[in-house]
């Protein structure tokens, strides 16, 4: 039997190994969905998730599946009849979903799908018979033709009802695809936005990041807010529209925001040369989500915290500590989406510190003490926090901002990402000094003023104002005498 030119030759021997399981139970099996679109587009997933449908039994076959490829398996549906079986080759893990005809026919089946180019299907069988994929798909909801017109259009118009995540997938194939959402179907996003809040974070959040991901989000969420889907998915940006800011601003809280964004998607775009700020923004922090969304949605989150923080002195308005309470409202909200222990913490820091890079760049001098601080308390995120910074600055266009101090912010910040990556090569240095040193020397007792001291150490040092241990002790000394002096 030969294998079709069309599969990729990794996925091959995987597809015909279910085949031929299929076959040996006398299960007409079909390929559907999202894999079989991807190969008409020419497109290829570094994890592949392929999907087959059977009229019944999907359930106790992904068992034998998953016993027969040495695989993983999970039930993801016992009432629907639907099982997933996970598989590792090599550096790919393959996702492979089984699932019972929703209908008494396959063509019934794919009435249930969310949009016509993924209602489509072709008999595995006949998969590895043909040179022309095209002859054998069955497609009874013109997805071929939407493929060709680059349009997200729904199957039926209960698709959102069946399942209202698919109101926020239509936004992310959009944007992965490069397509356009008919107008149609963008109505009944609107009107069936609401089924969002009953489904899990888990799942609006993986669709989430799926858009922030690509280039060009801010479009997609400009629009997921005009259709006010946005607020359902984050409701604490409601507090934001049309709290007016200072001179130094021309927009609300909630409209800088978005421009916020816009500015950091072009910024992200002047520096795809330089291949240190791409390889920071490619990095993984969660297995399926880089710090290129990341700091978008930091973007997004990084003023939360001015309507709580809004007050009104000596005729100015003035937004003390929002900082703080964004940065606890960005805690929240990475709770509510499951986010990991390191998306969070580094979200909260970019909210936290973001103000940080404005306060540097407003000194005529900045010390090596001031950017051993910044980049001591930004850690991994401090050029997540100066590039939002950036696009803050460009976002913010009131009466009283100038053109020379935006440059002059501009120029400090990029310096300071220079710096980062700089100190990135270095070396650490080996402590000079460490707590046990400290209790013998003074005959300190544990405290915190240990560790307070330690720093001060680390950060002389950086700054090379020490550099034996003689000089550590020395300078802990000071610092101990000062302590007691202040007291």
């Amino acid at each position: 039997m030969k294998s079709p030119s069309f599969l990729r030759l990794k996925d091959r021997s995987l597809i015909k190994a279910v085949l031929d399981i299929a076959k040996k139970r006398r299960i007409k099996l079909y390929l559907v969905g999202g894999y079989l679109r991807d190969i008409l587009l020419g497109r290829e997933k570094d994890n592949p998730d392929i999907d087959f449908c059977l009229k019944r039994g999907a359930i106790n076959f992904g068992k034998d599946v998953a016993r027969k490829l040495k695989g993983g398996f999970v039930i993801l549906d016992k009432a629907h009849g639907c099982s997933r079986v996970v598989k590792m080759i090599n550096d790919k893990t393959y996702t492979l979903d089984f699932t019972d005809f929703r209908g008494k026919t396959l063509e019934a089946d794919l009435l249930h799908r969310d949009f016509t180019i993924n209602a489509l299907s072709i008999e595995l069988e006949k998969l590895f018979l043909t040179k022309d994929i095209e002859d054998l798909i069955i497609d009874p909801y013109k997805g071929r033709e939407d493929l060709k017109s680059k349009i997200i259009r729904l199957v039926n118009k209960k698709a959102f009802d069946e399942d209202p995540l698919r109101v926020l997938r239509a936004f992310s194939l959009a944007i992965i695809f490069d397509f356009k959402i008919d107008k149609e179907t963008l109505k009944a996003a609107k009107l069936k936005a609401k089924g969002l809040s009953g489904v899990s974070y888990e799942r609006i959040r993986d669709e989430l990041f799926k858009i922030l991901e690509r280039p060009g989000s801010f479009s997609y969420l400009q629009e997921l807010d005009k259709l006010k889907i946005l607020k359902i998915i984050i409701p604490e940006i409601e507090v934001m529209r049309g709290v007016k800011q200072g001179p130094y601003h021309h927009l609300d809280v909630w409209q800088h925001t978005l421009e916020t964004i816009k500015q950091l998607e072009l910024l992200i775009t002047e520096l795809k040369n330089n291949q240190e700020v791409e390889d920071y923004l490619d990095e993984v922090i969660s297995p399926t989500r880089s710090r290129r969304a990341l700091i978008k949605l930091g973007a997004l989150l990084h003023d939360t915290g001015k309507p709580a923080a809004k007050r009104h002195e000596d005729g100015k308005t003035k937004f003390h500590g929002h900082e703080r309470i964004g940065s606890d409202i960005t805690g929240n909200i990475a709770g509510r989406l499951k986010l990991s222990n390191d998306e969070t913490d580094s979200l909260e820091k970019m909210v936290l510190w973001h103000l940080r890079p404005g306060y540097l760049a407003d000194n005529e001098e900045i010390t090596p003490r001031a950017i051993f601080r910044y980049f001591r308390d930004t850690q991994k995120e401090g050029v997540s926090i100066l590039l939002i910074s950036i696009a803050d600055q460009r976002a913010t266009k009131g009466p009283l901002t100038s053109k020379e101090s935006r440059i002059h912010h501009e120029k400090v910040v990029l310096d300071l990402i220079k710096e980062y990556f700089r100190r990135k090569k270095e070396k650490k240095f080996p402590r000079l000094i460490n707590g046990d040193d400290l209790l013998k020397k003074f005959k300190l007792e544990p405290s915190p003023l240990v560790g307070k001291i330690l720093r001060e150490i680390e950060e002389l040092q950086a700054i090379g104002k020490i550099k034996n241990k003689k000089e550590a002790l020395d300078a802990a000394r000071k610092f101990i005498a000062n302590q007691h002096r202040s007291k």
